[in-house]
């Protein structure tokens, strides 16, 4: 059903499944993407998949400093989509892409200015050091295609068109692993590229994706992306994303820096410990991606229903969606915990590695159980304009709890790279306790991004 706008109407009656089921596949073939560059370079270079995911960390954080604006579209669209303001919705898809471009362009030549800076803080070893780096040099220096591709995908899955992600991540893996072939093992191998090669696929694929988004854009007459939309210049609309988005992306960044330095104690235990965490990590990923693909629809669900001031659908909407997918996520745990002796294989068959392996995946039943109350109701309180108590949170528990949980296990008490994601379940479970009650006692009330006045309520439809 489409509004006036061409929209996708999303109120307290759209199932979770409409939304979350294309971003599930979307993120499963991410997942696959992922699995597909770590298991075809695992049969060109061991010490390059460490290396790689070393670099991915970083490429991450950059991540992070793009979602500041596209975070804080994905709030801002779905609650003025939601009090149906259809008249400024062009003027924020034009401001976000811009704002955007240009500190993707920024952020890009600063990671690669700051790259030799940075393996240093990671204590990359030698034998992965020059791996890391020129990935760096090659994605993070088209990271600003990143930083547009986010805006975009926010605002189509926003506006309900959550299947577009998915079949654009589907080109994606074609694209990137003919790449991965032609550069490793096909007819361009004997240019000896490597990871250049690889890292040269990712950036080709992300542009396609791109592309493939603005058409999409126009062709489903969503909206209209003009500077005119800028002038006068929308100064305190810019003000009010930044004020949403820089919290949210401070706790991913708060996040990924703790992350970062369990890395380099795990950097510390051998090139065995790095390995056994990249592989390990592959296959954690699969046991996420449900509860993430909920969270996300949740999240725009969440938007929608604030926004036309429905907050107590939005309330009970969150709390269906945690029962949903807490026993499938802790199953999904499970499974790769019992499975993963044999499909860690896939990756090595080094024993030392297989043995971290085994270990990290049972604390992992625990990080996965504590990660979906997080993402379900950290989600769930941005979209409601809540966004400054995940972000003190992810501070507290992160640094005051995790890293240091991470740090006595894993190093102090010698139990290695399991140790150190004991100290992540530990974190996860506590700040997911701590943001469910605080959604609970309805303490995210009132913090709307529209105002009441600008509502238009049902009745009002109808005159």
């Amino acid at each position: 059903m489409k509004q006036k706008n061409n929209t996708v109407v999303i109120d307290e009656n759209t199932p979770l499944l409409l939304l979350a089921g294309p971003m599930f596949l979307e993120l499963f073939l991410n997942t696959m993407l992922n699995n597909v560059d770590t298991l075809m370079l695992s049969h060109y270079d061991e010490y390059a998949v460490g290396a790689v995911g070393n670099a991915n960390v970083i490429m991450f954080m950059m991540n992070i400093l793009f979602n500041v604006i596209a975070t804080a579209t994905s709030v801002v669209v779905a609650q003025y989509l939601g009090a149906k303001l259809f008249d400024r919705m062009n003027m924020i898809y034009t401001l976000a892409v811009a704002v955007n471009l240009v500190v993707g362009i920024v952020l890009s030549g600063a990671f690669c200015a700051a790259n030799p800076l940075i393996m240093n803080f990671l204590q990359v070893s030698p034998e992965m050091r020059p791996y890391s780096m020129i990935y760096i040099y090659i994605v993070g220096g088209g990271g600003f295609i990143s930083a547009v591709f986010n805006v975009m995908l926010q605002i189509l899955r926003c506006n309900g068109y959550t299947k577009i992600g998915m079949w654009v991540t589907f080109a994606i893996n074609i694209v990137n692993i003919v790449g991965n072939y032609l550069f490793l093992y096909g007819p361009l191998k004997f240019l000896g590229m490597g990871v250049a090669g690889v890292a040269i696929s990712t950036v080709a694929a992300r542009l396609l994706a791109l592309v493939a988004l603005l058409l999409f854009f126009y062709m489903t007459k969503t909206g209209e992306i003009s500077l005119r939309y800028l002038n006068p210049f929308p100064g305190r609309l810019l003000v009010k994303m930044i004020k949403i988005g820089l919290p949210t992306a401070g706790e991913h960044l708060t996040y990924n820096l703790y992350q970062t330095t369990l890395l380099s104690f795990v950097n510390g235990m051998g090139n065995d410990a790095v390995n056994a965490r990249a592989y390990c990590n592959s296959l954690i990923a699969f046991a996420m991606i449900f509860s993430n693909a909920s969270a996300m629809a949740t999240q725009i669900i969440t938007g929608h229903l604030v926004g036309a001031g429905k907050s107590e659908e939005a309330y009970k909407r969150v709390f269906k969606t945690l029962r949903i997918t807490m026993p499938i996520t802790v199953a999904l745990a499970l499974a790769n915990a019992l499975l993963c002796r044999y499909t860690l294989h896939f990756f090595t068959s080094n024993e030392n590695i297989l043995a971290l392996g085994q270990k990290i995946m049972i604390v992992d039943v625990f990080v996965e159980a504590g990660r979906c109350l997080n993402m379900t109701f950290v989600s769930s309180l941005k979209a409601a304009g809540a966004y400054i108590f995940p972000l003190l949170m992810g501070i507290l528990c992160n640094w005051g709890l995790g890293l240091s949980t991470g740090y006595v296990c894993g190093v102090v008490l010698g139990i290695g790279v399991a140790g150190i994601f004991i100290g992540t379940a530990t974190d996860e479970c506590i700040r997911g306790l701590i943001v469910m009650y605080y959604w609970y006692k309805k303490k995210w009330l009132g913090k709307s991004v529209v105002d009441k006045k600008d509502v238009i309520l049902p009745e009002q439809e109808k005159t």
